[in-house]
C-alpha cells in the first residue's frame, strides 16, 4: 500500500520495435501473433508496448531474439510514463481492447444457449450432444483464459464475459441433467435451473 500522500506505483512499460523486413514472411506473421497473443498495444506499425512484467519481458526477448536470428532488428526498452493523463490514457487503451475481446465472448454465447434449448426441445438430450456441447464450454473457457491472461488492468468487460461462460455452463449441466432424465425415465431434480425448453419437456 501507498502512504497518504504519495502517487500509487505506476506499471512500467516495455517498448517492443520489431522490423521483419529482411527477415521471411513467416517471421513476420510470428512476431506479429505472437505480441498480439500478448496484448500488446501498437503506438504505429512495428512498434508497441507491453507492461513491464518479467513473465512477459521473458517471452519478448526470446521473440526478438529469434527475429534477430531471421535477420530481422528489433529492441526492447523499458520506459515509465511520468505523466498522469498519459498514463490514464494508455491504461484505457489497453482496457479498450481487452474489452473489445470480452464482447466477443458475450455476444457468441447466446449462440451455445440457444444449441441447447433447441436440442432439447427436438427431444435429442443425448449424451452425444452433452459431449458436443461440452467441447463448446471447453474453447469458451481457453477463450476467456486467453483474454484474462493479456487483461492486464483489469478491463471492465471481464464482469459480463465471465457472467456470460458461467450461464453456458449452467445450462449445460441442466442439459446433462434432461439427457440423464431421458435416459433413466428419472424426472430431473432441479427444474428451475434448466433453460425455458428443458423445463417445458420436463414438465410434461
Amino acid at each position: 500500500m501507498t502512504q497518504q500522500g504519495q502517487a500509487p506505483t505506476r506499471q512500467r512499460f516495455l517498448l517492443v520495435t520489431a522490423s521483419t523486413a529482411a527477415a521471411p514472411a513467416a517471421t513476420r506473421v510470428r512476431a506479429w501473433r505472437k505480441l498480439r497473443s500478448l496484448g500488446a498495444l501498437y503506438l504505429q506499425q512495428s512498434v508497441c508496448l507491453l507492461p513491464a512484467r518479467d513473465g512477459v519481458r521473458r517471452q519478448v526477448q526470446r521473440l526478438l531474439a529469434s527475429v534477430r536470428e531471421d535477420g530481422g532488428t528489433a529492441r526492447l526498452l523499458t520506459v515509465a510514463v511520468e505523466d498522469d493523463a498519459e498514463y490514464a490514457q494508455l491504461v484505457a487503451e489497453f482496457n479498450t481492447e481487452r474489452d473489445a475481446e470480452y464482447a466477443e465472448v458475450v455476444e457468441r454465447a447466446p449462440t451455445l444457449l440457444a444449441e441447447l434449448e433447441q436440442e432439447t426441445a427436438r427431444g435429442r438430450a443425448t449424451y452425444a450432444e452433452v459431449e458436443e456441447s461440452e467441447a463448446d464450454l471447453e474453447r469458451f473457457d481457453k477463450w476467456l483464459a486467453k483474454i484474462k491472461a493479456r487483461d492486464y488492468f483489469d478491463a471492465p468487460g471481464a464482469v459480463a464475459a465471465h457472467e456470460a461462460v458461467e450461464q453456458c455452463r449452467a445450462a449445460l449441466a441442466a442439459f446433462e441433467d434432461a439427457a440423464l432424465a431421458a435416459q433413466t425415465g428419472q424426472p430431473t431434480t432441479d427444474t428451475a435451473q434448466l433453460p425455458t425448453a428443458v423445463r417445458l419437456r420436463a414438465v410434461d
